[in-house]
């Protein structure tokens, strides 16, 4: 799957966050007393190529749409900072924004406003030659995303969609992907099939050479061309869970694009979101290339993890073939 000296292009959606950290998240009817409100910069795709520039070791750009307004510059000095080429759509429509409540627990509840993010169209994308990968989102209309993916396909360009927030997806778009990348309630949406996580990545064997899931603090898994890998988890204290999963995107994205063959790329891209979620916020949370090679020296949780890991994604005995993936 790796291709050396490629290049990431992230065409999708940028939020300013308007961030509380409060005891816990909000009941239906009930109003809770939190710290200070924080405005930064976020949005899916532009965390992933936050994520995909910091990675190091692959050119980043960035297609987006933003509004004539004061958050717009926020997130083009945010991604531009970051190193990001920017393909900026200008819409009428005010910028994204996200409605973000941080419990003190670390988990968070999010409501997202897409404005400007809904008037990314087909004809906006740039130019695919010297693209290596192209990273989607489900933050934009669904039609433009199809567009896009086929228009990657037709030019020889890998399609890695994160499939966020969780929708259904038409049989030409999954047609059209590479590498889909989901969370585990994503993945049980998205399959709409019972059974283990091994059971709902199997609905995916013939439509998607490469299913990657993400499991939060017990690591990711990922079926690719008919076999299993597992990626087990880094140990860190939680802060903010907030960008995780999308720091984990775009560092999977770059390091594919950088040369690493899936299993270091599981594993970077693992090392990455775990650091992400001892810092508070969306961008300000993403670490550097040096810092996620400084976590993964310290190692993962080895083969006790993996058997572990291998036990939560079977949800049963471990048969012969689970069984040797963990070897």
């Amino acid at each position: 799957m790796s291709r050396p000296d490629g290049q990431v292009l992230v065409a999708g959606s940028a939020n300013a966050d308007f961030v509380v950290r409060a005891p816990h998240i909000p009941a239906p009817g009930e109003t809770v007393l939190g710290d200070d409100l924080a405005i930064v910069p976020g949005g899916k795709g532009a965390n992933q190529a936050v994520a995909a520039a910091r990675a190091g070791g692959a050119a980043t750009a960035m297609l987006l749409a933003l509004g004539d307004d004061p958050t717009a510059g926020l997130l083009e000095r945010s991604l531009a900072d970051a190193g990001v080429k920017l393909h900026v759509v200008r819409s009428e429509r005010p910028t994204g924004a996200a409605l973000i409540t941080v419990s003190y627990d670390a988990e968070n509840a999010i409501t997202v406003a897409p404005g400007a993010n809904a008037s990314l169209a087909p004809a906006d994308l740039p130019d695919l030659a010297g693209i290596d990968a192209l990273v989607l989102q489900l933050e934009t209309p669904l039609h433009t995303v199809i567009a896009y993916a086929r228009a990657a396909r037709a030019a020889g360009v890998r399609v890695i969609l994160n499939a966020a927030p969780a929708r259904p997806l038409p049989a030409d778009l999954l047609a059209s992907i590479d590498v889909l990348v989901v969370n585990e309630d994503e993945l049980a949406a998205i399959a709409e099939r019972e059974g283990s996580i091994i059971d709902r990545l199997d609905r995916f064997r013939l439509d998607v050479p490469c299913v990657v899931v993400t499991l939060g603090g017990r690591g990711a898994c990922a079926l690719c061309n008919g076999q299993l890998h597992l990626q087990p988890p880094f140990e860190v204290i939680p802060v903010d869970t907030t960008a995780a999963g999308d720091t984990f995107c775009g560092v999977f994205a770059a390091s594919l694009c950088d040369g690493a063959e899936l299993p270091e790329a599981l594993r970077t891209a693992c090392a990455a979101a775990a650091l992400a979620t001892t810092r508070v916020g969306a961008q300000s949370s993403i670490p550097s290339r040096a810092e996620v090679e400084a976590v993964i020296a310290k190692g993962d949780a080895g083969l006790a993890g993996s058997t572990t890991l291998a036990a939560y994604c079977a949800e049963a005995p471990l048969t012969a073939d689970v069984a040797e993936a963990v070897k």
